[in-house]
């Protein structure tokens, strides 16, 4: 299992690590307007999976911030954020941000995306940052577990590895 910190404290994280060559697990969160979203929502279709603790969060910000921005250059590539925050500040973040090319939806009710994918901070019940990108057939082409859940994940590589996979 990946070694994670938070603020620098140790934590334990549920699941089981997800690595690159596995068969993405299938997972269950919520869109904004309260709707079911699953990995076969987007089956057919390269998906970059990014994973915070909040968006309302300075590095989080950024970070979906970012992925809106790749999503520009990046046709027929789904980009999600996925987050344990209430699908109602989603929707109201996004639309304060501007953030209209990224999916972000909600783990809150059942923890389903973070305990499939091993992000899910037992302490905090908050995710650990991480990004997944996962091919046409549902294979994870790339992960990332980032130690250090306030440090920013690398944005380039799992653009580059969703550029090659389509």
């Amino acid at each position: 299992m990946a070694n994670i910190t938070f603020k620098n404290n140790p934590v334990t994280l549920l699941g089981n690590e997800v690595k690159v060559g596995d068969q993405a697990p299938n997972f269950t969160v919520l869109a904004n307007d309260l709707s079911p979203v699953t990995l076969d929502s987007s089956k057919g279709t390269v998906r970059i999976i990014s994973v915070v603790p909040s968006v309302d969060t300075g590095v989080c910000d950024a970070q979906t911030r970012r992925f809106n921005e790749a999503a520009a250059s990046l046709e027929g590539v789904s980009i999600l954020t996925v987050s344990v925050d209430l699908p109602f500040a989603q929707k109201r973040w996004c639309g304060a941000a501007g953030v209209d090319k990224v999916q972000v939806v909600s783990d809150h009710r059942d923890l389903s995306f973070g305990e499939a994918y091993g992000v899910a901070i037992k302490e905090l019940r908050l995710l650990a940052r991480a990004v997944f990108v996962i091919d046409k057939n549902d294979k994870v082409v790339y992960a990332e577990y980032v130690s250090e859940a306030t440090n920013h994940p690398d944005y380039e590589a799992p653009v580059e590895a969703a550029k090659a996979a389509l």
